[in-house]
């Protein structure tokens, strides 16, 4: 049986819109597996088919507004497929995880900018996933000005904005100092970047992390 203790790593990479978390994860992985390390690399919402399904719905942007205690409960039922899913199994396996979004976004994005109340949010996880949580998470920081106009530059080659991109710049200021809050408040868990240098110099600060933390991991 395999126990929390001796599982393999779970890394979350969290941070506001447009502040790369999607390619220090890919980043991630090809140091992990360059240093021999098997892992799987996953996102929220999302990751598992059921939790796919529910990440479609959530992020459409022509969905009529919604209060944002109906949007935690949506995440929270993908996140409850996704770990089951796809996160434990890996762990369990021996793979490293490392997921681009996980619980800390609920508390910033349906809390601290939502408006939730935290020690609901704390209950509905506790509820749902017991005592599971990453044993990494490294949250990229950036001025929301900055990650928004960024985002600006995807979308002029194709991709359009979706709900949450779409939303104003305090909704995104807030998003921010939920994010901050949560590295302050965790710092056993939690490692603040800076996201505004270039994605290698990002990631070599990652890894540098990663290594601090986690090398007894790797063999």
């Amino acid at each position: 049986m395999v126990t929390p203790a001796s599982r393999a790593p779970f890394i979350t990479l969290e941070g506001g819109e447009g502040a790369g978390k999607t390619t220090q994860a890919r980043l991630l992985a090809d140091r992990l597996a360059s240093a021999g390390v098997s892992c799987l690399v996953t996102r929220e919402p999302g990751g598992a088919p059921f939790a796919e399904a529910i990440r479609a719905l959530l992020l459409r942007a022509d969905l009529p507004p919604r209060g944002a205690m109906t949007e935690a409960l949506l995440f929270l039922a993908a996140r409850s497929d996704h770990v089951t899913e796809m996160i434990l199994p890996a762990l369990d396996a021996g793979k490293w995880v490392i997921s681009d979004r996980f619980a800390d976004s609920t508390f910033a994005y349906q809390g601290a900018a939502g408006g939730v109340p935290h020690a609901t949010l704390v209950e509905l996880h506790r509820l749902v996933l017991g005592d599971f949580r990453p044993d990494l998470t490294i949250i990229l920081d950036l001025p929301p000005e900055v990650g928004l106009a960024r985002i600006g530059s995807r979308h002029e080659i194709g991709q359009g904005a979706d709900h949450f991109e779409n939303r104003d710049l305090a909704y995104h200021e807030a998003l921010r100092q939920g994010f901050l809050a949560i590295a302050a408040e965790n710092p056993g868990r939690c490692v603040l970047i800076d996201a505004r240098p270039s994605p290698a110099e990002v990631a070599a600060r990652i890894w540098a992390v990663v290594e601090a933390r986690l090398s007894g991991k790797m063999a």
